[in-house]
């Protein structure tokens, strides 16, 4: 069956990164190849091992300690987790997601706010010397969206946006049939979403990030009497006890994609992670008030969706498969 890939294309006009584009591939070979993928969060990496139908064949997962200032728990977490899930395996190549800001043409982080041993912490190479074969390392949102375009509900779509939700918060948007990937680009968490509000780890303030985060939803409902440690899931089941916080989420979480929408005007929003906890009302709550407040004007308004159900976690792996796809 003829399946598409994106590739990388002729250098951009300004000699900037090369831009990501959809082209027909040939049928795929009986024997599927097998692709590495790597997600690096605060205080957990996690790999899969994945085909091109994007099946996850294996999954392994290690942890570190975020608050470390040596990259040696880091180092430790990411050999682990790649050896223990690929070793013996032959692979095309391995693709990183990361959270934070990277440097895809070294292969290395640049900063991660809440990690400060992943500052300047080179995966891409730790992982070819452990493995052999080649690595490619872009933002997490990005390969999130990425995912969502090779295996999840973009599938045949040329503009959408893929939104992280929970203890870690992105977007990435595929825009006009490319991946929207500029030199320096962050995922929107740090956007400035209220003038003069609270301060965030990156040393500015008001930051989308400190509003529309699982820490703001903890606070928030400890603060309202109605526990430590709750989750969003929790706080729906509350039923009216625990709407007001969730309605203040859903309205937090709608402040970044209005700016999205603005920008881009992507059209549609598949939620990951932790919104997929709220269900429906949740999901039509952060609708609503993106449609309200964006001030769409096109005869199809913006649409928010649920990531697939069973494997909302997974997406951003699958985007680091299918970042070893563009490179093939």
């Amino acid at each position: 069956m003829a399946w598409q890939s994106l590739r990388m294309a002729a250098l951009a006009p300004d000699g900037g990164r090369p831009r990501l584009r959809l082209v027909p591939d040939p049928p795929v070979a009986p024997a599927r190849p097998l692709l590495g993928a790597v997600e690096v969060v605060p205080g957990q990496v996690r790999a899969a091992l994945v085909d091109t139908s994007g099946k996850l064949l294996r999954r392994t997962a290690a942890g570190f300690d975020p608050a470390a200032p040596e990259p040696a728990g880091v180092d430790a977490a990411v050999r682990q987790a790649a050896l223990e899930c690929f070793d013996g395996r032959e692979l095309t190549g391995v693709g990183v997601a990361a959270a934070g800001l990277v440097d895809p043409e070294r292969g290395t982080f640049i900063e991660v706010n809440d990690v400060p041993s992943l500052r300047g912490y080179p995966v891409a190479e730790v992982l070819r010397r452990a493995l052999g074969v080649p690595v490619y390392i872009e933002h997490r949102a990005r390969l999130q969206v990425l995912g969502d375009r090779w295996f999840g509900v973009g599938r045949g779509l040329r503009s959408f946006a893929s939104v992280s939700t929970g203890e870690v918060l992105g977007v990435g948007v595929f825009f006009g049939g490319e991946l929207l990937a500029p030199h320096g680009g962050r995922s929107g968490a740090h956007m400035t979403v209220l003038a003069g509000g609270e301060p965030c780890t990156c040393g500015a303030r008001g930051c989308w990030k400190t509003v529309a985060t699982t820490r703001w939803l903890r606070r928030r409902a400890q603060a309202g009497g109605l526990g430590t440690g709750m989750t969003l899931e929790a706080l729906v089941r509350r039923g009216d006890g625990g709407r007001p916080v969730v309605e203040e989420y859903a309205d937090n979480l709608a402040l970044g994609l209005v700016n999205i929408q603005q920008l881009f005007a992507p059209g549609l929003f598949v939620l990951h992670g932790e919104a997929v906890e709220g269900g429906e009302g949740f999901r039509a709550r952060v609708e609503e008030r993106l449609r309200r407040d964006s001030g769409w004007s096109t005869a199809a308004p913006p649409r928010v969706v649920l990531g697939e159900a069973g494997r909302p976690d997974d997406v951003a792996l699958l985007g680091g498969a299918g970042l070893v796809l563009t490179h093939r």
